[in-house]
């Protein structure tokens, strides 16, 4: 079977719908996991598989439980789904890992796989070994990997233990002396549907639903909050209804857009702010952890409480890996990726994150700009998108990056912007005098993903001039 080796990336497997990805690659797909699975946990018994809403979900969660059992691991089918809430279930049912199908923000012609082994998601080296078993010979023929009889698929309800977890966890704030929060939901019509509304209604918050009924097509817009003419809606009817927050989701919901009662938009690092202030008071010198693309005030708030905080590379897998080995108890990115393992398990999951940003809320009596209080207003850009070819972006970054790196070497300072430091983490993040810029290649789409901050506008327009200098030299300007 031919198979486009594109689709392996850094941290998932991913492709257009037809081309790339078809019921018989996700088929391969399961065999490939499973082997794999046992090389890495020999007595693995179970797995779950979740799907999001997209039309395509439905025949590639059939063809990996197909594969998956085939090598004679039960797989527990939990149907369409967060995918937090697969992650979820790889605790409540005390699984050995398991396979998220979603094309996550992606446009609905696209969807892939998100893996799971044990507990944590997989990524680089991980994703070539499944590879280069989907590419050889043994997983063509199930007979070949057959080590027992099929194993079952169990349809299994992962919704409501979810809930009722939730429910166990933060029904006090239910209560009537809490303020009754008014809440705008755009679930973007992604899986964010499913659950979210109904969680926030059952603790005390009057939800005004948006978008909210699953439909694959993305039929409202397209499910990535992160981009602004995606999040016009939600932020129209969060002034228009004076709500106290409005929350966005993307297509399979691990990922949060907020915004605030004026209409402003509250990014992924000011989240991390808010919940810092609340978790470093009760966890005095712990570790969190921002990507390359989070604001400096992130960083120095972190320092000004008494926590630890560590800059690392962007991608949910990553992340995860870092939180693990660095005992952190949050993390998160400038996109709405955030990781709470403050009495929680550590992964991204985008409804937690609003119930605990409602439990901020709730138990303060403040508003998302109060909670802000003190943090200096800065001159910044969201995240750019620059188009660049899948087989280019790599060689593209790399050779920006040694350009960057010259100029800073030349003149050590004394160069027209300023250059003080370079952090090349994750593709190449410039430190001016009044600002930082960043460049570094997206994982996850063709393209090249810009961010600038600056302390004014003048300054702003300088940085971002000089990366695009950049871009002009390799010719993606």
């Amino acid at each position: 079977m031919n198979i486009n080796e594109g689709i392996f990336r850094e941290y998932d497997i991913r492709g257009i719908v037809g081309i790339d990805l078809t019921r018989e690659i996700s088929v391969l797909l399961g065999r490939a996991f499973a082997i794999y699975l046992k090389e890495m946990i020999p007595l693995a018994k179970a797995v779950s598989v979740g799907r999001d809403v997209r039309v395509s979900s439905p025949m590639f969660a059939e063809g990996l439980a197909e594969g998956i059992s085939e090598a004679g691991i039960t797989v527990y089918n939990i149907g369409a789904c967060p995918t937090p809430h697969q992650y979820f279930s790889v605790y409540h049912l005390n699984l050995d890992g398991g396979i998220m199908v979603t094309g996550s923000h992606n446009p609905s012609q696209f969807n892939g796989f998100k893996i799971t082994v044990g507990k944590g998601t997989i990524h680089g080296t991980a994703i070539k070994r499944i590879k280069e078993i989907m590419l050889s010979s043994e997983t063509q023929n199930p007979k070949n990997i057959k080590n027992n009889e099929a194993s079952s698929v169990i349809d299994y309800d992962i919704l409501t233990p979810y809930k009722e977890y939730m429910m166990e966890r933060f029904s006090y704030l239910s209560n009537a002396k809490f303020p009754k929060l008014k809440i705008v939901i755009d679930a973007g019509n992604g899986v964010g549907g499913l659950a979210a509304p109904q969680i926030l209604q059952d603790l005390g918050c009057e939800v005004i639903p948006l978008y909210c009924e699953p439909d694959g097509r993305f039929p409202n817009h397209h499910p990535d909050p992160t981009v602004i003419e995606n999040i016009v809606d939600l932020i129209k009817i969060t002034k228009e209804t004076k709500a106290d927050i409005g929350i966005g989701y993307d297509g399979d919901a691990d990922r949060i857009g907020v915004i605030n009662t004026d209409g402003t938009i509250v990014w992924g690092d000011q989240l991390m702010i808010i919940l810092c202030r609340s978790i470093l008071a009760k966890r005095p010198g712990a570790v969190v952890i921002g990507d390359v693309k989070c604001s400096q005030l992130l960083f120095d708030e972190i320092k000004t409480l008494g926590g630890n905080g560590i800059m690392w590379k962007t991608g949910h897998s990553l992340i995860k890996a870092k939180m693990k080995s660095e005992n952190a108890v949050l993390a998160g990115e400038f996109s709405g990726h955030i990781f709470i393992a403050d009495d929680y398990f550590g992964y991204d999951d985008a409804i937690y994150t609003t119930i605990r940003i409602i439990e901020i809320m709730k138990t303060t009596g403040l508003s998302i700009t109060e909670l802000l209080s003190g943090i200096p207003s800065l001159f910044y850009t969201p995240e750019i998108r620059i188009d660049c070819p899948d087989a280019l972006k790599t060689s593209v970054m790399g050779n920006i990056a040694a350009g960057i790196k010259e100029i800073y070497e030349r003149a050590k300072g004394n160069n027209a912007a300023g250059i003080k430091e370079i952090y090349d983490i994750d593709g190449v993040r410039v430190v001016f005098d009044r600002g930082w810029g960043l460049l570094r290649a997206s994982n996850t789409q063709p393209a090249l993903i810009m961010r600038v901050e600056a302390i004014d506008q003048e300054s702003l327009d300088l940085y971002k001039g000089f990366l695009n200098e950049q871009l002009i030299r390799c010719g993606l300007v």
